[in-house]
This record gives structure tokens, C-alpha cells and sequence, in this order.
């Protein structure tokens, strides 16, 4: 099967289980495979050219008119939609069947929503209650609907501003103190957090770590040994 991959998490997942995307996105961090473009923008004529039996997108990454673009030249697509983690392996079982991959077991990987309760201990013991800024300039954040807040609550991680009424809320630094959280949980991506940042953070709490952006965004195969390493990290 000939399958474009426009998700980053997709394609890792599909190089997991030994299916080699014909074209991806820059995003996806595989120099050896041809880039169509990026998540937002992608190349629809050089999709086309390739003419993939599948093309592989998410509601949330990917922008509808490009999906619909692509639908309009005849593509077929399968979209994936992971919210939480507990959509990380229905999500998996679907693209699995979507994409003929075999053997399924090793990749599909139930996950508690809950997550490990070792994990919880481990993490939770340090950080209850975290701020996530997830970009600077301005600055912020995300609720409680998002991938990244699930990751948290299944390391028992209070995400203070989980109860926003928008996904992606812009904070200010003052604004996030007010939460009193225990810990700034500063990801690699999508803002690349750095040492640099951790004095600039300490306004909002004494304690930040730097936390794998990937394992706190990208969903997938990874995701169990992503809770594991975040448990570990946080807990540092």
C-alpha cells in the first residue's frame, strides 16, 4: 500500500510497524523519506503525483481544506482524531486496519486513561499541580481538551489550567502564578523551551523542568514509553 502521511505521530507509528510512507511532512523529522509540505500547508499537486492509495491526516494537525482538496482529486483519506490518551488505542486499531499492518499486538498497546499508577506516584510526588506553557510571545498554554492535558492526568498532574474555556488559551506569566502550581513543565516543542527560559519560568513557580515535547504531544507507539519518560523526568 502507497500511503502519504500528513501526522508526524502517524508516521512514526507506520515506520514502527514496518510501513514506509511514500511522502510525509517536514514535520515528521525523516530527512530520507520526500516531504510534501508541512502539516498546514501541504503540497496537494505533489500528493496527487504520487498517487497514493491512502492518504493519512487528523482533525486537529491537518486544515479541512486541504483534506477536502485532496478528496476533490479522488484521494482516498483516513483521518485520525486523539483528543486524549484514551483515544491512543482505538485510534491505533484503526489505522492498523486502515493500512493492512500486521501483526497488530505489539503496536496497539492498551493504555489506561488513568495511566500507571507507579507513574502517577513517581510524578504526581513532585508535581500536582503544573503549568504547561506551550508557546512565548505571548505566552500560552492549553486546557483540560487537550492530548498533552490527558498525558498529565494520567501521571496524576493537575493541569491549573485545565478548566479554560479555550483549548490553546493566551496567558500571562502573573496570570499562570496566580494558579499556584507546583511545577512549569517547559516542552521542546511546539516552542523550543530552553535552559535559557528556566529563570524567566521560576516567576511562576520555583521548580521547572524541561520536558520532551514529543513525549507530552505525539501520540502513537510511543505513548507508553512516553508516560514512563515523563513520569521520570518530572520526578527529577
Amino acid at each position: 500500500m502507497r500511503v502519504v502521511s500528513l501526522v508526524p505521530s502517524v508516521t512514526e507509528t507506520l515506520l514502527a510497524w514496518g510501513i514506509t510512507p511514500v511522502a510525509v511532512t517536514r514535520y515528521c523529522e525523516q530527512p530520507g523519506l520526500a516531504a510534501v509540505g508541512g502539516t498546514k500547508d501541504p503540497d496537494v499537486a505533489a500528493i496527487v503525483a504520487l498517487g497514493p492509495d491512502l492518504v493519512v491526516v487528523n482533525d486537529e494537525e491537518n486544515r479541512r481544506e486541504d483534506a477536502d482538496a485532496l478528496r476533490a482529486e479522488g484521494l482516498t483519506l483516513h483521518v485520525t482524531s486523539v483528543h486524549s490518551v484514551a483515544d491512543v488505542a482505538p485510534c491505533l486499531a484503526a489505522l492498523a486496519a486502515a493500512v493492512a499492518a500486521s501483526p497488530m499486538a505489539p503496536a496497539v498497546r492498551f493504555v489506561s486513561p488513568q495511566g500507571d499508577e507507579a507513574h502517577r506516584r513517581r510524578a504526581g510526588a513532585t508535581a500536582r499541580r503544573a503549568f504547561v506553557p506551550i508557546w512565548r510571545r505571548p505566552w500560552m498554554t492549553m486546557n483540560a481538551d487537550t492530548y498533552g492535558s490527558s498525558v498529565l492526568a494520567a501521571l496524576g498532574v493537575v493541569n491549573v489550567f485545565g478548566p479554560d474555556p479555550d483549548r490553546y488559551p493566551t496567558v500571562t506569566l502573573d496570570a499562570a502564578a496566580d494558579h499556584r502550581p507546583d511545577v512549569v513543565l517547559a516542552p521542546s516543542e511546539p516552542y523550543p523551551f530552553r535552559a535559557r527560559h528556566v529563570e524567566e519560568l521560576r516567576a511562576v513557580a520555583p521548580h521547572v523542568r524541561l520536558v520532551d515535547g514529543q513525549d507530552l504531544f505525539w501520540w502513537g507507539v510511543r505513548t507508553p514509553a512516553a508516560l514512563e519518560r515523563l513520569a521520570q523526568s518530572i520526578a527529577e
